[in-house]
């Protein structure tokens, strides 16, 4: 046994720390096993496919029906779906090391206990429960809110060859996206595109140079500011790696359409859980939220602190 209550495979050396990725039978979920076991091989990690079993929380029985196969029955029902997802992650990354673990409890909570000891959780953008027309399922919305680690939403398959993208605020909270879209890049071996969309109402104005003159600032001072602020962003990142080839793309216009945009010939697109301007008390932002519905790659959300070790990481199963 290894982990929470699961089952180690695959072939692999040393490893440091853990990728998990959350399973629950639909294809969304299988296709976010195979961009974990890609993620895990990168990292050098162990990856940990995880099912939240809800049915003995309801009290129902988990056992063959009386007038069923002798094999059935939601707890079997439940194995098979780890074993499919471990067979995918196999077959994506024969050499990384892979635990199965059944979980007791719902998803949110389950996924949001399993981030405290990970260093990245892998979701699909919807679920089996998802309703129609719903373009990002509640699980992908809520661990991104408040998962302990930075969570990677898989929408749409992206292309392969094509940049990191990294929404740059310039806000402190936003210092370890930065961070992980650098790490991510160099991960990855592809360039990575810093963008910065600022507009004249959600900028904040320079000083003015001279107080005395009728306009306090010339012609292209707030532009001028904006591209300041995104070279400082990245400040100290680039030094730390220094083979990641940077892109400093500044775009007058609305931030959650640029960044949609830039989606498209992206591989991954990488934001902070909320920026500047952000309303005290909203864990994600609007932007982040735009992202998650609409972009076209995988996205990864990046909260600017972790919650304190030591809570309980759920019970296994």
């Amino acid at each position: 046994m290894s982990g929470v209550g699961g089952t180690a495979s695959g072939v692999g050396g040393t490893v440091s720390g853990v990728v998990v990725v959350g399973v629950d039978g639909s294809e969304s979920s299988l296709n976010a096993v195979e961009a974990a076991a890609r993620e895990a091989r990168a990292r050098g990690a162990t990856l940990r496919v995880v099912h939240a079993f809800l049915w003995p929380a309801l009290h129902v029985p988990l056992g063959p029906s009386p007038v069923g196969p002798s094999a059935g029955g939601l707890r079997k029902l439940a194995e098979g779906l780890l074993t499919e997802a471990v067979e995918r992650a196999t077959a994506t990354a024969p050499d990384v090391r892979v635990e199965q673990t059944l979980v007791t409890g719902e998803p949110l909570t389950v996924l949001e206990a399993q981030s405290r000891g990970a260093e990245l959780v892998v979701v699909g953008s919807r679920g089996m429960g998802g309703f129609v027309g719903l373009l990002v399922g509640s699980t992908a919305v809520h661990l991104a809110a408040h998962g302990a680690c930075p969570v990677l939403v898989v929408r749409e398959q992206s292309a392969a060859d094509g940049p990191v993208v990294l929404g740059v605020d310039g806000s402190p909270a936003a210092d370890r996206a930065v961070d992980f879209a650098f790490a991510e890049a160099e991960l990855r071996k592809a360039p990575l595109v810093a963008l910065h969309a600022w507009t004249n109402w959600n900028a904040p104005l320079p000083a003015p140079q001279d107080a005395s003159e009728p306009y306090a600032n010339p012609p292209g001072a707030l532009a001028s500011e904006e591209e300041r602020l995104l070279y400082e962003a990245l400040a100290g990142h680039q030094e730390r790696y220094p083979g990641v080839v940077v892109e400093h793309k500044v775009v007058h216009g609305g931030t959650r359409e640029a960044l949609i945009e830039a989606s498209r010939s992206a591989q991954l697109m990488v934001v902070g859980s909320r920026g500047r301007g952000g309303f005290t008390g909203l864990l994600l932002g609007s932007v982040s939220q735009a992202v998650l519905h609409h972009a076209h790659c995988p996205v990864a959300v990046v909260r600017a602190t972790r919650p304190a070790s030591g809570t309980r990481t759920g019970t296994g199963e």
